[in-house]
């Protein structure tokens, strides 16, 4: 151009100062390569003077998010029925024929723990039906990491799993994750963006997993990612996309958000977010503690629907088509509700077929339990351990043939209830597939292994073999006082004894419960959930654990260490985090009971953060507002306790020194007289 024969352009009769450069296939070559995601750009540079306006453009996001396999569960709320992944299409696709400029969005966890129509076949039929329902965009939750990174990405890319269906291929559509990093290069797992186009003008979408992921997955084909930050991940690709005239930016998270009913505020993680991402970012999608959110922060509109199919995110935006924008953007919650609706018969039918496969093995009867056995966490009180989680750790205990076994609380996924026992209800119980292991430490460190459980609403794992007393007041959260036998004698400190656990806690990615650290020899054992389904055979007559206060809380400014009295614990506790959900309650035939928008998550999830509601124990998840209250008994004394040492105790024995003084003059005075 700028030697151009007849100097068209001007070039040559204006430009000064000439600078050569290299070949301009070489420079463009190099740009593109500093790209790290997909390169689509917008138009909109050149623009006429009186042309006739452009109309804005209107389109829909269609959201879900924590899906977790639950294809085929109907959960049940004050007995209104609400999701199955069939009657979720209706919604769906009802919706997108509204607006033909509509984007389907996840949000991350559409796979793991699930149902076992889709578990029992690697989750692959979920897939199925994503890919039927026209997902155009997701990111990776916690538990898309379940099973490692080589299978999280064998569920993306494709190729065929022994326990999988003929000829998987993978997803048709884009997961994206700009923090999620390999540790030994540095490289992203997956793209961290892709652009879709809406009516010419183009969308971006940035993905982001919760930093926390590591503490709640497996380390085993953990081992080489790392989480970053998810504020710097977002505020890296954000310029990048705005080089490609992108300014309509969403970001899609699997991050935790609070919202009190009724309130416009959102708190949490994802709040925080939005407050410090570049102000470029229009939309952001929460996920991951199952609750519904709908709000402001900061000029960004967030959203998250619930969990398990029962509800989905609407958000009705307007381009505008010369700054490429979003001009305006409102959403709402939308309730998956199967009365009055019929359910998709394209979804009905990968359903019936699945089931089909399945059934036989579903609805096999292992044993029988006499009553309702309560799972979860342990919890805090006198009676801190519950009858389910003694059941399943003493099978753990039983299978692997050691002295104790610990089974943290976030892989206990729903209740047991009372009749035939069936593999289904135990799968959904234990539906992560993972192994026992057994290694050795001594006393003392199972003590400390014990004392990283606690947090600011109670112990964590269920145990067997061994019971202990705890104190709240001590530590950051409490610690253990007393570790006992069966039989209520000590365990010795320095004896090395076997525990069994399962391969979530050891190897663990961040090492929280120490059992990296002070666990040897490690023997491998079966899938947790076969052990179960064995001590269950093996047991002659119907289950009858209970809770026995296996786990005890003490006070110390009341008892002794060894002491058996108890104080039960605060009032109106609240469950935690998680991030991470149960499928809560009766799983069995595709039934739950819980409540809405207040959810728990997590893998084998254990944190419980405040007001995130994630993975407190079954009975949190239906009380309706996610909340747990133990009773304080104030009026009951331990016998023989002693009256305080009051200053009205210290005048009364000043008043009867001075009548004894009195006494002993009038004494004296009296013989002197005697005398006298």
């Amino acid at each position: 151009m700028s030697e151009h024969a007849s100097d068209k352009y001007l070039l040559q009769r204006l430009g000064e100062n000439p600078v050569q450069g290299g070949e301009d296939l070489s420079a463009t070559v190099e740009f593109v390569k500093n790209f790290k995601g997909p390169i689509s750009y917008n138009t909109g540079r050149i623009k006429e003077l009186n042309a006739e306006p452009l109309k804005p453009i209107s389109g829909q996001l269609l959201g879900v998010n924590d899906l977790h396999g639950k294809i085929d569960v109907t959960g049940t709320v004050n007995g209104i029925k609400y999701g199955r992944a069939d009657y979720l299409a209706t919604y769906l696709r009802d919706a997108e024929e509204k607006n033909p400029n509509t984007l389907l969005i996840h949000a991350g966890d559409m796979i793991g723990g699930s149902s076992p129509v889709s578990a029992l076949l690697q989750d692959e039929p979920t897939v199925e039906i994503m890919e039927s329902l026209g997902f155009d965009v997701g990111t990776l939750g916690n538990h898309e990491f379940d099973e490692g990174v080589d299978e999280m990405l064998r569920m993306i890319n494709g190729g065929e799993h022994q326990n999988g269906t003929a000829g998987y291929d993978g997803m048709n559509f884009p997961v994206v994750a700009a923090n999620a990093e390999y540790k030994d290069s540095g490289e992203l797992v997956v793209d961290p963006y892709t652009i879709k186009e809406v009516d010419g003008v183009k969308v971006g979408f940035i993905g982001v997993a919760t930093v926390e992921t590591p503490n709640m997955i497996i380390s085993t084909g953990n081992e080489n990612v790392v989480f970053t930050d998810e504020v710097e991940a977002i505020n890296k690709y954000v310029p990048e996309l705005q080089k490609q005239g992108i300014e309509a930016i969403v970001v899609v998270s699997h991050v935790p958000g609070d919202q009190a009913e009724g309130s416009d505020e959102i708190t949490g993680n994802i709040a925080d977010i939005a407050n410090n991402v570049n102000d470029a970012v229009d939309i952001i999608y929460a996920a991951h503690n199952h609750v519904k959110l709908n709000g402001m922060v900061d000029g960004k509109l967030i959203v998250q629907a619930w969990e398990y199919a029962k509800a989905y995110s609407d958000i009705d935006f307007t381009l505008d088509p010369v700054t490429k924008d979003f001009s305006e953007k409102t959403a709402q919650i939308v309730d998956v509700v199967q009365e009055g609706v019929t359910p998709d018969p394209e979804v009905g039918a990968i359903l019936d077929k699945y089931l089909t496969q399945v059934g036989p093995k579903l609805n096999e009867v292992v044993g029988y339990a006499a009553t309702d056995l309560t799972g979860g966490y342990a919890q805090k009180g006198e009676i801190g351990d519950n009858a389910l989680g003694n059941l399943i750790a003493d099978g753990m205990k039983a299978i692997m043939e050691s002295d104790f076994a610990l089974m943290n609380g976030g892989g206990i996924r729903d209740d047991l209830n009372q009749g035939d026992i069936t593999w289904q209800e135990l799968f959904n119980i234990q539906p992560f597939n993972n192994t026992l292991v057994k290694v050795e430490v001594t006393g003392q460190e199972l003590k400390e292994i014990l004392n990283t459980q606690f947090s600011s609403y109670g112990p964590d794992v269920s145990i067997a073999g061994f019971k202990y007393t705890w104190d709240a007041s001590l530590g950051d959260f409490g610690q253990v006082v007393d570790l006992l036998l069966p039989d209520g004698t000590k365990v010795d400190l320095s004896k090395t004894y076997t525990v069994t656990v399962n391969n979530y806690m050891y190897p663990h990615s961040s090492d929280k419960y120490l059992l990296n650290k002070y666990g040897e020899n490690p023997v491998q054992g079966p899938e947790d959930l076969q052990a179960t389904v064995d001590y269950i055979k093996s047991i002659n007559g119907p289950v009858t654990s209970i809770a026995e206060g296996r786990i005890s809380q003490v006070t110390s400014d009341t008892t002794n260490p060894g002491d058996e009295i108890e104080v039960p614990g605060d009032e109106n506790e609240k469950p935690g985090n998680e991030t991470e959900t149960p499928g809560a309650g009766n799983d069995q035939a595709g039934n739950e009971t819980v409540a809405p928008g207040n959810g728990n998550e997590q893998q084998n999830d254990e944190t419980k953060t405040p007001s995130t509601n994630n993975d407190q124990s079954k009975e949190d998840t239906k009380s309706g507002t996610g909340s747990k209250t133990t009773t304080k008994d104030n009026s009951s004394t331990k016998e023989g306790k002693l009256l305080p040492n009051t200053a009205s105790m210290t005048y009364n024995l000043i008043i009867v020194g001075l009548g004894l003084m009195i006494i002993g003059f009038a004494v004296f005075y009296l013989n002197n007289r005697r005398k006298a």
